[in-house]
């Protein structure tokens, strides 16, 4: 049973709730979260502005400065990094970019027992890219020497054993622009055949097609997770788990639940209802993803798997307090109750 003497989720403290179970966020520093994670007083002046356009509207984010990290390790064991999805660490020349940078400065503020995911590059694992207005077939997809050379390498030498999970996420695929599913496949086994060997891969792929045994068998040739993602035009997590057989293909037994945002609603719609991210949105959070998380969770734990849950803002408003409901139903406190829907603070 989990340590509920030494967890506590209703002051947001999850880093004990079961040797197992890791939960954490998708991307940290929402000032949102203050009075949840982070504390108020000394964080007065620290926060700052960042714009977003979606969908041709503006959001104005307020985030808070990478040291923050250290209260936010505080309350949670794990950390995905988001922004490594954006650009890759060292350009053409080798050089770092500015998301090098900016990981060296998390690197600075993390201490013996956190972790950190990474999210691949999308010029690693996007087959077609924006650029500019245009929407064009990537020319470094899945390209071995690029991820390697100018990502792997210098993720794994900047953060050492703190570095515990890549996630490997392709963009969902239009019904006209999918590849079968036999020379994906293909593609795959060359891609996991050709890069470094490593036990920290997990492949997130968003288009339902490719949850098939084809898939399923390179990623258990290569010891690669299979990422159960709650996003858009999935099926639920447990059809996915299912269209396995219930197998776990990671080579260190882990696995990686993301939740993203609820079924059937758009990134662009997730994001706007959930702003200003400080509060569960009335409606939002998907009761059955609750559920079928904490099923899912404990059927890992009796496989001997451990599992890193990582939760999004957009998957019902405030990440924090979608931990909170999965957490206390996990430990047997009470029921979901998505009825309590205002921030307490």
């Amino acid at each position: 049973m989990p340590d509920v003497a030494k967890s506590h989720p209703e002051t947001f403290h999850f880093r004990n709730l079961h040797p197992h179970v890791l939960i954490g966020t998708a991307s940290d520093r929402y000032a949102g979260w203050i009075g949840q994670i982070y504390s108020r007083d000394p964080n007065e002046g620290r926060i700052t502005k960042r714009t977003k356009i979606i969908a041709g509207k503006n959001f104005v984010e307020e985030v808070l400065p990478v040291d923050s990290v250290e209260e936010y390790f505080e309350h949670f064991p794990v950390l995905e990094i988001d922004f490594t999805f954006y650009r890759l660490l060292l350009d053409q020349d080798g050089q770092p970019t500015q998301n090098y940078h900016v990981l060296e400065n998390y690197h600075r503020h993390i201490k013996e027992g956190d972790r950190l995911i990474l999210k691949v590059p999308q010029v690693i694992t996007a087959q077609k890219m924006h650029r500019g207005d245009q929407y064009l077939e990537n020319e470094a997809y899945l390209n071995p020497k690029i991820f390697t050379e100018q990502f792997y390498k210098p993720a794994v030498n900047l953060l050492g054993s703190y570095l515990t999970g890549f996630i490997f996420e392709q963009e969902y695929q239009r019904q006209k622009d999918r590849t079968p599913v036999n020379e994906m496949a293909r593609d795959l086994d060359r891609f996991f055949q050709a890069v470094p060997k490593d036990t920290r891969y997990h492949l997130e792929l968003r288009t339902d097609l490719y949850l098939r045994d084809q898939i399923f068998e390179v990623l258990e040739r290569y010891g690669v997770g299979q990422v159960l993602s709650h996003w858009t035009w999935l099926p639920p997590l447990r059809k996915q788990l299912a269209k396995a057989s219930g197998r776990f293909f990671n080579a260190q037994n882990e696995c990686v639940i993301r939740l993203m945002t609820p079924l059937n609603m758009r990134y662009e719609d997730a994001y706007a209802k959930a702003y200003p991210l400080d509060r569960l949105v009335e409606g939002m959070l998907q009761p059955e993803m609750v559920r079928e998380t904490v099923e899912i969770v404990k059927t890992a734990i009796e496989k001997g798997v451990l599992v890193n849950l990582i939760i999004n803002n957009r998957a019902g408003g405030n990440a924090p307090l979608i931990a909170k409901e999965i957490a206390e139903k996990f430990v047997g406190i009470k029921e979901p109750n998505v009825s309590q829907q205002r921030g307490l603070w």
